[in-house]
C-alpha cells in the first residue's frame, strides 16, 4: 500500500535560505559596542537572558532582537549607555532587515521538483513584513499553494495548517531546520518531521532529536528530500 503523502510544508529561516548567521554577526558587532562593561560572553548571555524573556512579548524575529539588544545595552552600562549606542543598535537592527536573501544549496531545485506533485505550504514563524519581504525576494513564492506565517509552531499549529490546506497531519510532512520547531512538533500532530540540519542553529531551538519516531528522518541537504519522499511513498 502506498503512503496517502499529500501536503509538504517547508520552514522559511536556515531552511530555504540564510538567517541566523545575519543574527551571529550582528550580535558579534553589538558586543564590541560594549566592550568596555564586560567580557563578551558575559554579554552575549545577557543578551540571551532577554531574549528567551521578551519572546512571549516581541515574538521571533529582528525587531524583538534589535529590543533586546538596546535593553541589554541599557542594563550592562546601568542606565549609562550613550544616545550614540542605541542609534548604532537599531542601524544594525535595519541593516538585517534590508539584507539580500541568500538561498540555501538545492532551495529553489527542490520546490520546483515538488510543486505540482505535492500541495506545498511554506510554514515560518517571526515578523510578517519581514518574512513577506524574504518571500518576495527569494523568487520561490509562486510554487507555494500557501503560505502561513505564525507566531509559534506547536502541533495544534501544524494540526490546523494541515488541515487547512491538506488532508490532516498524517498525510503531511514538515521540512525544516529545527528541530524543536519544525520536527518534533509536526511529529507529534501525526505528521513526518524532516530534520534538514544547518551549521547554526539558534540555541533555543535546541532539543533532542526524536530517534524514536517512526516518521522522524533526518537528509544532508535539501538536495536528498525528492529521494526520500519517494522511498516513503513506495514504502507507505
Amino acid at each position: 500500500m502506498q503512503s496517502e503523502l499529500t501536503t509538504i510544508g517547508f520552514d522559511a529561516d536556515d531552511t530555504l535560505w540564510q538567517n541566523e548567521q545575519f543574527f551571529r554577526m550582528t550580535e558579534k558587532r553589538f558586543v564590541a559596542m560594549l566592550v568596555d562593561h564586560g567580557e563578551e560572553t558575559h554579554i552575549s548571555a545577557r543578551l540571551l537572558d532577554a531574549e528567551r524573556r521578551n519572546l512571549a512579548v516581541y515574538g521571533f524575529g529582528i525587531k524583538g532582537f534589535t529590543l533586546s539588544m538596546i535593553e541589554t545595552a541599557i542594563e550592562v552600562t546601568e542606565g549609562r549607555v550613550p544616545a550614540s549606542v542605541i542609534a548604532e543598535i537599531l542601524a544594525a537592527g535595519r541593516e538585517m532587515l534590508n539584507h539580500p536573501i541568500e538561498a540555501l544549496p538545492h532551495a529553489r531545485e527542490t520546490v520546483e521538483a515538488l510543486a505540482g506533485a505535492y500541495r506545498l505550504v511554506l510554514i515560518t514563524k517571526g515578523d510578517l513584513f519581514d518574512q513577506e519581504r524574504k518571500l518576495a525576494q527569494s523568487g520561490l513564492g509562486d510554487l507555494f499553494d500557501a503560505v502561513e506565517i505564525v507566531s509559534d509552531k506547536s502541533a495544534a499549529t501544524y494540526a490546523r495548517i494541515f488541515s487547512r490546506h491538506g488532508d490532516g497531519p498524517e498525510k503531511s510532512m514538515m521540512v525544516g531546520n529545527s528541530l524543536k520547531s519544525d520536527v518534533v512538533p509536526a511529529i507529534e500532530a501525526g505528521g513526518w518531521g524532516i530534520h534538514v540540519p544547518h551549521e547554526l542553529t539558534w540555541v533555543l531551538e535546541h532539543v533532542e532529536p526524536p530517534v524514536g519516531a517512526s516518521r522522524f528522518r533526518q537528509i544532508a541537504d535539501l538536495g536528498e528530500l525528492p529521494g526520500l519522499i519517494e522511498s516513503i511513498t513506495k514504502s507507505g
